[in-house]
């Protein structure tokens, strides 16, 4: 190594925080023995850095960087850690623990992101009111309630939401789609953060399904801060959330069939920007349409392929872009993506992966 490199991994592995090494391996996905293999260590010795036991020699630093595709300076401590612990993952079933763990760390190294980014250019203020919800509360209604506050501080009149993205970016929360590696994690949101932040599934492209999610973690957002994430009641919370927040009562109830009319349903959701099935679910639960025209209904969407793909043109997915934004002005002001991602302690590779590249048509 020159002299240069020599004094960059001496002086991480003086400041060398052992969280950091669990967050950059749960980056990659990665367990102990395959991290342990890749660097010709043991399991047991990683286990040991990741607990502050043993510190890493600098040649072992230098391999777990390389091995992990971090910069040494990746593993400096001085940042104080956000805890992700509460975050709201929509099934904790449907997904591995290192698959969570992977999008969790996403969203860590998005926080070093946003801090970088808000030492040199102003957020609009995080604002989201809040409306606890009792995580027991099975059929009561504080969801409803919840949706009607937050449809009033954050939209103030009736009618469709435009872009559910840009409103929570309005509202000072931080949207972002995470990698393709994550595939398998559904939308998630964590509040227990110096923004809330919303992550999104880079692989449903589904332009109504995504609304109906963001609504969705709205929910857990303004009603869930103390709540146990991952509970099929909480769930159920943030769907009734979703259903008033994008189709209020007062709005769409005289316009929802009773029977199954499928024209009629594929004009609401053009007009409400919610999927067929969403508007159906709002028609059973506001008691405009049975349970049984409902169950025949969803039967029918299911013979005919709908509940995969939706009839009608596909639509581009809400796209986030107050991140993006705040980057190109930081690069108007001399700090281009690599700078920034060396002031966050992060890859140039997972900035981009995080915070696109905008290209203009």
């Amino acid at each position: 190594m020159n002299d240069r490199i020599s004094q960059r991994v001496a002086e991480a592995r003086l400041l060398f925080d052992c969280e950091r090494l669990t967050l950059a391996r749960r980056l990659r996905g990665l367990r102990k023995n395959q991290l342990a293999q890749a660097v010709g260590t043991t399991p047991g010795k990683v286990g040991q850095y990741e607990a502050g036991v043993h510190r890493p020699s600098e040649q072992t630093l230098s391999l777990l960087a390389i091995a992990l595709g971090v910069p040494v300076e990746f593993f400096q401590g001085g940042r104080s850690p956000v805890a992700l612990d509460s975050a709201h993952f929509r099934s904790l079933r449907s997904t591995t623990q290192i698959e969570r763990d992977q999008a969790l760390a996403y969203g860590r190294i998005a926080t070093d992101i946003v801090a970088a980014l808000e030492a040199l250019v102003d957020f609009p203020a995080a604002d989201l009111p809040e409306y606890s919800v009792p995580p027991d509360e099975i059929a009561g209604p504080g969801p409803v309630e919840a949706a009607r506050l937050a449809r009033k501080a954050l939209v103030g009149e009736p009618g469709p939401v435009a872009h559910v993205v840009r409103l929570l970016e309005k509202h000072g929360v931080i949207v972002l789609v995470l990698p393709p590696s994550t595939e398998r994690v559904d939308a998630f949101s964590v509040g227990a953060h110096p923004r809330p932040m919303v992550l999104f599934n880079p692989a449903k492209g589904d332009y109504w399904r995504n609304r109906f999610d963001g609504a969705h973690e709205l929910g857990h957002l303004v009603m869930h801060a103390d709540a146990e994430p991952g509970s099929k009641v909480t769930e159920d919370q943030a769907h009734r959330f979703a259903a008033e927040f994008l189709m209020p009562e007062a709005d769409i109830a005289d316009a929802l069939p009773g029977e199954v009319d499928w024209e009629r349903l594929a004009e609401l959701k053009a007009t409400w920007g919610v999927s067929i099935a969403a508007l159906l679910y709002r028609a059973r639960t506001l008691r405009i349409m049975k349970e049984s025209t409902y169950r025949n209904a969803m039967s029918s969407m299911s013979t005919r392929g709908w509940r995969r793909q939706e009839p009608g043109a596909a639509k581009a997915l809400e796209q986030p872009t107050m991140l993006t934004r705040a980057v190109e002005i930081v690069a108007g002001a001399g700090i281009d993506r690599d700078g920034l991602a060396e002031r966050a302690r992060v890859t140039r590779a997972d900035l981009d992966l995080l915070v696109p590249v905008r290209t203009f048509r």
